[in-house]
């Protein structure tokens, strides 16, 4: 054989080796998935991260109502009656944890002219979050004159499960879940507390 013979045999092999190939679907299922499952992946913990974050967001809307709620149909308050109102909160987040939640409840009395004023406050370390007597705003809807409002101020730090935390700038792995609720009272015409 001479030396073009040669080429023109090995470039016919070649060519049908590289047809071949080109027509051969054997694996493509293998590198489909291998190429799409980090982004499934990232997809499904993402989902999951979203719903879980939700619950979460959830069960504290839930808490400081209810903590309102319960606080506005007593007729007159303690700090031992307020204290156990963090154990409402964590009845609610269960199974989820509750470390590092804090809580406030303040009495609000809004007198004849529309004019809003703290009559007493609580916070969860046992302090008293606002002076009595100082004005507040409160919304619109829930400013009627001669009346007594009690609001709960709930916040509760989440860690997010952050899966993908190389993805996170630093310090986004953590956000703080707030909830602000006002309740009208029930009972009589104010709601006293006599330690707070």
């Amino acid at each position: 054989m001479s030396g073009p013979d040669i080429m023109t045999e090995r470039k016919n092999t070649f060519s049908g080796l590289f047809r071949g190939f080109a027509r051969d679907e054997r694996g493509v299922g293998a590198i489909e998935f291998a190429i799409l499952f980090p982004v499934l992946l990232m997809l499904y913990l993402g989902a999951f991260e979203l719903t879980v974050g939700l619950n979460v967001s959830k069960r504290a809307s839930r808490s400081a109502g209810s903590i309102a709620d319960i606080v506005s149909q007593q007729s007159s308050v303690s700090k031992s009656v307020l204290a156990t109102m963090t154990s409402v909160a964590g009845a609610i987040f269960a199974p989820y944890t509750t470390t590092g939640l804090t809580l406030k409840i303040t009495g609000i009395a809004i007198d004849a002219t529309g004019n809003a004023t703290v009559a007493w406050s609580w916070a969860q370390d046992g302090t008293r979050p606002y002076i009595s007597g100082t004005t507040l705003t409160v919304p619109a809807n829930m400013n009627q004159a001669s009346t007594f409002l009690v609001r709960s101020e709930l916040a509760l730090p989440y860690q997010l499960l952050s899966f993908g935390s190389n993805f996170l700038p630093s310090g986004t792995n953590q956000i703080t879940i707030s909830r602000q609720y006002y309740y009208r009272q029930r009972v009589g015409t104010s709601i006293s507390c006599s330690d707070c």
